[in-house]
């Protein structure tokens, strides 16, 4: 495993060591001790989730808030997504800033978003199936969100015909957030 590129504050492009030969490949999808020597982040991923999406499916920008926080390690298992990450830590150098990165089942790459982050993706392919650690249970009450195509955050998202959930539809503005209660 190694760090392609820190993209904001605690968060990081990864990709695993792939072992490939004419039978086909394989890789550590996660590893403990890797995750820590190249991140530098004492992990215990407690649960794991997945989701099925066709194409233009946009789920987010979601977190959780307070004790409920969460930090992630997404992949793509089939298919493909544009992922976004969003520093909400007041505090953070980064706050306000953005980072898109394309993950497929070709190239391999995960992205680590540590907690204090709102996430998103949207599901470039038919049938793209997303997969992602938590280091912390979902918590309704602690559940929270931004309206994906907030003016202030200006993300770059692909230009596709997007399906939303209800709930992601209605999701707040950043400047409607008190973000120094949030964590």
């Amino acid at each position: 495993m190694e760090v392609i590129k820190q993209v904001l504050t605690d968060a990081f492009v990864l990709k695993p060591s792939i072992y490939e030969d004419s039978r086909g490949y394989f890789y550590e999808s996660f590893n403990q001790n890797k995750f820590e020597g190249v991140t530098g982040h004492q992990m215990a991923f407690i649960q794991d989730n997945q989701s099925f999406s066709s194409k233009g499916t946009l789920r987010g920008l979601h977190f959780q808030k307070g004790e409920a926080a969460q930090s992630k390690l997404v992949r793509v298992v089939k298919g493909s997504a544009y992922d976004v990450a969003v520093d909400l830590r007041p505090d953070s150098p980064t706050f306000k800033q953005w980072y898109g990165v394309e993950l497929s089942d070709e190239n391999h790459l995960q992205f680590f978003i540590p907690r204090g982050f709102a996430h998103a993706f949207i599901a470039l392919e038919d049938n793209t199936i997303f997969q992602y650690k938590v280091d912390n249970y979902y918590s309704g009450a602690n559940d929270g969100g931004v309206i994906w195509d907030d003016e202030e955050l200006a993300i770059a998202w692909p230009k596709l015909k997007l399906d939303l959930s209800e709930k992601d539809k209605n999701l707040p503005k950043l400047n409607q957030l008190n973000l120094n209660t949030l964590w």
